[in-house]
């Protein structure tokens, strides 16, 4: 039987398509190794950073996996006078997922999300499904139809 994550179940209720990947997270655990295992471009597959801001707000912002997230360049396309990394035990109890398998949709609650105008020149992107081993790829007029997000150079 597939497994179906609920951001796949989101995904489908939308009307968005997508395609879905699994990987042995046994052997895939940085970002770069997960775009190996899928035989994929580190480009085109990205992942999903929560941040917090002085303000207390939080955001969420995706980059592709081997790139690093910019804290100033992702503080101005939001706004904030400066953006931190959230800490990894504050991960589960804001959003419901857990490190390695974030996703930017099906979170507790949705936050500001920007993702890196890199994704722009790919027709699809490909990121977590919301559990660790399993990947969607969709492409950014589909995920605009599950959740609101900007496009910004938010990289070194």
């Amino acid at each position: 039987m597939e497994i179906k994550t609920n951001v796949m179940r989101m995904l489908d209720k939308a009307g968005a398509g997508y395609k879905r990947y699994a990987y042995n997270s046994a052997k895939a655990i940085s970002g770069i190794e997960v775009a190996v295992a899928l035989n994929q471009n580190p480009a085109q597959v990205f992942k999903t950073l929560v941040t917090v801001a002085k303000s207390g707000r939080h955001y969420v912002f995706m980059i592709p996996v081997a790139a690093e997230l910019d804290l100033k360049k992702a503080a101005a396309a939001v706004n904030e006078k400066a953006v931190d990394m959230l800490p990894q035990k504050a991960l589960l109890p804001l959003t419901g997922y857990i490190h390695g398998g974030c996703s930017p949709i099906g979170m507790k609650k949705f936050f500001t999300t920007t993702i890196d105008a890199s994704a722009a020149a790919f027709a699809t992107i490909i990121f977590s499904a919301g559990k660790v081993g399993f990947q969607v790829e969709t492409s950014l007029d589909d995920l605009a139809k599950v959740i609101k997000f900007q496009l910004a150079d938010i990289v070194h």
